[in-house]
């Protein structure tokens, strides 16, 4: 498994819709400047989340993109499978390994991955975050006395 920087900016988009957004859609232009992402760069990853069915975008006045599931439901591995398409790859000089060389391994390794991945969703990011103490966007819109 290789994490490219598509897959770290993927897993903060969500993260961001799940800790800051909770049902209301969110620009991303916002997930973008509160992550240190490219807007650009963003929008085509969220593109790809949305295909994979694990973020929807709602046009329009208060419009933006939201989780298409419960952060609960969406693992680590939902989300890299959605940018990357695999879990684990190997250059093509590993694959041509003696017959005496442990292929077997690499089962192994990806088995465990995957059981690793699956087991976190973005509901125990948002839950770590909280206990970190990561600050949360302002939800409401700030009031102005004259």
């Amino acid at each position: 498994m290789r994490a490219t920087q598509q897959l770290q900016y993927a897993i903060y988009g969500v993260f961001d819709l799940a800790y800051n957004g909770g049902a209301r859609p969110i620009r991303i232009q916002e997930v973008a400047a509160r992550q240190g992402i490219p807007t650009r760069y963003l929008e085509q990853i969220f593109q790809k989340l949305r295909r994979a069915g694990l973020v929807e975008s709602k046009r329009g006045p208060g419009g933006g993109y939201l989780l298409a599931r419960s952060p609960e439901e969406i693992s680590l591995a939902d989300v890299l499978l959605a940018v990357q398409g695999v879990l684990l790859t190997r250059s093509g000089a590993d694959r041509n390994a003696a017959p005496e060389s442990p292929e077997f391994v690499w089962e192994f390794i990806r088995e465990g991955v995957e059981a690793s991945l699956q087991r976190w969703t973005i509901a125990d990011l948002a839950r770590e975050a909280a206990r970190r103490g990561v600050n949360r966007a302002q939800t409401e819109p700030s009031m102005y006395y004259i």
